[in-house]
Parts: C-alpha cells; structure tokens; sequence
C-alpha cells in the first residue's frame, strides 16, 4: 500500500556508504527530507539521476532539504559507487531485510527485487508533503517535479 500525501512517513534507520546509521525522524523540526528511492546502483539511469542531484543541490539546500538516496543494494557497493561519483548526500542501503523500507513505502518491484524509482518529500513534522514516481524504470524523474515539490516547502 503506497504511502500518501498527507500521512506520516514511515520512520526507517539504514546503514550509509560509510557504514552510519541515518534514522529519518532525527530531521524532525529541523528539516525537510526528500527521499529518492532508485532501482540499482551503477546503471545508467539511477546514476544520471542522482549525478542530476549532486550537481545542483542548491534548491534542496534552499529550503533546508536532505536528499537521502534509498536502494537495495548493498553498502559496500554503494560506497564504491558514491565514491566514484562524488555524492555528497547519504545514499543508504534497503539490503536487510531485502527491500524493508521500500516495501514500507509502497514502492518495492516484487519482480525485480528492486525498489522503483519513486520520490517522497517529507516535511519538518515527518508527513509526506509530495511524492513522485517515474512510469518505469528505464524512464528518469523530471527536474521539474523537484522542483514543483520544493516550492511547496518555501
């Protein structure tokens, strides 16, 4: 059952590149969060996205939002691939139990045993705010619907 606009966001704690947990409620009161879920680490797609996002993070940052970038890969080779690619925000691992936090979104891929490629922007009060989701996953987000969701931060 995918999560709503308006509903608390499920809490989740993963592991980052680097091994830390990083627990969504500690942004509570502070700031927004947006989390990315993307299908697999070193493909084409999920790495021009999230390569999109480390460019530019000055309208996350503008509206005191957190990318946290969510897949069910492993953090070791996420770690590897951050590292090449210069990410300068968490990218956390859904690996054990395969999928938790997907799934507890609503947008695990039964199939592929991946997560799809969905966006959920979480407000200072832990609700969803907006969210997103790609038609499939050879089909990036739009820059545009970023966009449109900060601004409903501002």
């Amino acid at each position: 059952m995918p999560v709503e606009i308006g509903q608390e966001a499920p809490d989740f704690t993963l592991k980052d590149q680097d091994g830390n947990d990083v627990t969504l409620s500690s942004f509570r009161g502070d700031q927004s969060v947006v989390i990315v879920f993307y299908p697999f680490t070193f493909t084409g797609v999920c790495q021009g996205e999230l390569c999109s996002l480390r460019d530019d993070l000055s309208e996350f940052q503008a509206v005191k939002a957190q990318v946290l970038a969510i897949s069910c890969d492993s953090r070791h080779a996420q770690k590897q691939w951050s590292e090449q690619q210069g990410f300068t925000f968490p990218v956390l691992s859904d690996f054990w139990p395969h999928g938790e936090v997907a799934r507890a979104y609503g947008v695990f891929n039964e199939q592929l045993g991946c997560a799809n490629r969905a966006t959920f922007v979480i407000d200072p009060q832990g609700k969803v705010g907006d969210k997103f989701e790609s038609a499939n996953l050879g089909t990036p987000r739009e820059r545009g619907e970023y966009e449109a969701a900060l601004a409903n931060l501002r």
